[in-house]
């Protein structure tokens, strides 16, 4: 009999996470004067303990066990043999695929919300600010405090406040407060409203008006926590690749190429990280991260410093960037509206060691569609740009007549965003393509900012 999906038991549960920053050479974050910032300068916004964490150079990282406990409430996740879409693609590859739609908020965010609720309530703080762009992020937060007792606000990107409105119930229901972003809450927010009242919002607006609101906080009680981008927030990711890698032990399988979404990079570096570790010491792999045509951070954008935000509230960061001014057009991925991406996962990028792809959005659903109608499960809007890359791949396989393993992280699914699917069956989703003249208008605000040095982490 095949194997369908191949279950963990809790005791298997990774005990430790993989720094990937161990392996790797990485451009230090700047301040305003363009010199490297220390810990220090964070600690207005992280609690101590998580920034320890961003700048560790420790390959591995032991969980907490308070940590473990709340995981263990729907962790390991399964890993799932994709079969009926192998059939209906008529492939030889084997499509396998980490399921993180089983948490509580429906998607792999509460990874790293669970580790940063702990630390922050370790650390004496009362309150954590957050944004978020389709409300995952923010569910997954809300979800998170409410098991460790912390209030929660959250700045969700307009454009999905009003396209997801009940992804707004489900933070409350966690306790969580959820705003929509542009605000009048914050002056990031209201600088933007006034040159733009009817702005859609971005994660970088978001992000502005989350860390203000928790400088501005004079009691200090108050931290910032971020669902993506950041070394700490990929490094809880890793259980994902972590417990694959255990679980495709187990049925003698090893993936020959890997694929994830990307926004700001946490589901993809989750999943393939503790695969990149073997590429870099050898293996033969392919990494694909996958983002919206309409948002080409990875495929499109340079390798520069950017800031992580709109309002230049965050150092800068070596990363690949559309500009932080960027405005993403309002694709219906929220997820991946996102200007920049994670140093680390642009740093892989600038050496070669993964090759990024892109998608355009009426693509993205029809991928989605047809996963849901074979494995069953209806995906996230941002989880369908993988399949697509995982169906051209599986495509490819049959033509080259090659069995291939293919490996990619379901990062949610989209029991939320069906009126979306709606606007797909009736013929309403519009592919967004940015101009040239588009991407270098944008950028010009990088311009004044240092250059990123070219560094080689591995020997070729």
């Amino acid at each position: 009999m095949e194997v369908r999906k191949v279950i963990l038991n809790e005791d298997e549960m990774p005990r430790q996470w993989y720094n990937i920053l161990a392996d790797i050479k990485m451009n230090p974050p700047l301040g305003p004067d363009g010199k490297p910032i220390g810990p220090e300068m964070l600690a207005p916004v992280f609690p101590m303990n998580l920034i320890e964490q961003e700048v560790s150079s420790e390959r591995w990282i032991d969980i907490p066990e308070e940590v473990i406990k709340v995981l263990r409430i729907w962790r390991p996740s399964p890993l799932v043999r994709a079969l009926t879409l192998e059939k209906a693609l008529g492939t030889p590859a084997r499509i396998y695929f980490k399921n993180e739609s089983v948490s509580p908020p429906g998607s792999h965010k509460p990874n790293t919300a669970v580790p940063q609720a702990y630390y922050n309530k370790a650390f004496g703080i009362k309150r954590l600010t957050t944004e978020t762009g389709a409300g995952q992020w923010g569910s997954a937060l809300a979800f998170a405090c409410s098991q460790f007792g912390i209030e929660c606000k959250i700045f969700m990107v307009r454009v999905s406040f009003d396209q997801k409105p009940y992804r707004k119930s489900m933070m409350e229901a966690w306790g969580g407060k959820c705003v929509a972003s542009p605000s009048t809450e914050t002056k990031a927010g209201r600088d933007i409203l006034e040159k733009t009242p009817d702005s859609p919002g971005s994660l970088g607006i978001a992000i502005s008006e989350a860390v203000e609101a928790a400088v501005s906080d004079q009691s200090g009680q108050t931290r910032y926590s971020l669902g993506s981008v950041l070394n700490h927030v990929m490094l809880h990711q890793t259980i994902i690749g972590l417990e694959a890698k255990k679980q495709m032990e187990k049925i003698g399988e090893y993936p020959d190429v890997i694929i994830g979404c990307a926004g700001g990079g946490s589901n993809f570096a989750g999943l393939t990280f503790p695969f990149v570790y073997d590429k870099i010491n050898g293996k033969e792999i392919e990494i694909y991260p996958v983002e919206p045509a309409a948002c080409p951070t990875m495929t499109r954008a340079p390798f520069v410093y950017d800031h992580g935000d709109t309002a230049g509230y965050t150092p800068l960061l070596p990363m690949h960037s559309l500009g932080h001014t960027f405005m993403p057009p309002p694709i219906h991925a929220g997820g991946l509206r996102y200007h920049g991406m994670a140093p680390t996962v642009s740093q892989l990028i600038s050496e070669g060691i993964i090759t990024p792809k892109a998608v355009a959005q009426n693509s993205a659903y029809e991928a989605g569609v047809l996963f849901a109608r074979t494995e069953g499960i209806i995906p996230a809007p941002e989880t369908t740009h993988a399949m697509a890359t995982v169906i051209e791949e599986a495509k490819k396989a049959k033509e080259e007549g090659k069995e291939k393993v293919i490996l990619f992280n379901w990062s949610g699914h989209g029991l939320l965003d069906l009126g979306t699917y709606d606007k797909y069956f009736a013929c309403q989703l519009e592919d967004c393509v940015l101009s040239e003249e588009e991407i270098i208008k944008t950028m010009k605000a990088c311009d004044m900012f240092p250059k990123p040095q070219k560094l080689v982490s591995r020997i070729r």
